[in-house]
């Protein structure tokens, strides 16, 4: 970048765009507008009103670096710290998964199947950044959630996020594996989970953003991508209330073997669910009344 010119918003857009698209941006006129937004501290549909603005040196400095490092791969989401989820925004970094709109079908179904339940008790199993906990208990507003990750780092984000949306009082958060930390004897209407579900030999093949930044804790599931999978139809029965409900997120073509995994373990109106792509993407089960 020359000082030759003026850095203006438009010309430092145009520049950003161009030089994502020739590092491999799959999206460089968003990726550049969300960064500058970042760099100048204002909302990314201001920079339209301030085309003509020049930037500081301090904000030239700032975008610089986020440049730099998203033409490594790094993903937007962690370099601004925040991705918006269910109309909500979360609090990210790389100790858990990025919450992408696909996951807003689980949350949408899970609603649906608290109608007509006056205060479901949920768990929420590979919380994360604990948005489909915070989704669900900004939604339902008598729900109360158990949200469980494996990674202390995750909860530690996840318990940021509580606090942000000030669901404290509803969302309780666990630290262990699966179902380990539930307590016992109790029951819940309705286990959601995003589990880890791609195939090991794959997370090496994702996309460079994916694979080199978002923690593989969270994405690798068992040499076919099932092994959690498993563990929650398994064992989901017995935290469940008569005529509970268990759904999961998965790759599309998992769909019908999840699907035929829950009818031989006895849940019954299995069904699977599309995201907004037409993809499947949430496989739902329910525990015989």
């Amino acid at each position: 970048m020359s000082n030759a010119e003026t850095w203006t918003v438009r010309r430092i857009l145009d520049w950003t765009i161009d030089y994502l698209k020739q590092n491999g941006s799959e999206s460089p006129r968003l990726d550049a507008e969300v960064l500058l937004a970042h760099a100048r501290g204002c909302q990314r549909i201001q920079l339209y009103t301030q085309y003509n603005e020049p930037l500081t040196e301090q904000q030239r400095s700032v975008m610089r670096g986020l440049v730099k490092r998203r033409a490594t791969a790094e993903p937007v989401a962690y370099l601004v710290g925040h991705r918006e989820f269910f109309s909500l925004d979360f609090i990210v970094n790389a100790h858990v998964l990025i919450p992408r709109p696909d996951t807003e079908i689980l949350v949408i179904n899970a609603l649906d199947a608290c109608k007509g339940i006056e205060a479901p008790q949920i768990v929420d199993l590979c919380t994360g950044s604990g948005c489909v906990a915070i989704a669900l208990a900004k939604n339902h507003l008598k729900a109360k959630i158990t949200a469980v990750d494996i990674s202390p780092e995750a909860c530690e984000v996840a318990s940021q996020n509580i606090k942000k949306h000030q669901v404290e009082e509803r969302v309780r958060l666990l630290t262990g594996d699966m179902f380990s930390p539930l307590p016992k004897n109790v029951r819940f209407d309705l286990i959601v989970s995003n589990p880890p579900y791609i195939p090991n030999a794959e997370v090496s093949e994702l996309q460079a953003d994916v694979q080199k930044h978002e923690p593989h804790l969270a994405l690798a599931g068992g040499e076919d991508g099932l092994d959690f999978v498993r563990k929650l139809i398994n064992d989901s029965p017995i935290h469940l209330n008569s005529g509970g409900w268990l759904m999961f997120e998965i790759s599309p073509e998992q769909a019908m073997v999840c699907s035929e995994l829950l009818k031989a373990a006895g849940y019954v109106d299995v069904s699977i669910k599309n995201d907004l792509s037409g993809q499947a993407r949430v496989v739902c089960g329910k525990v015989k009344p």
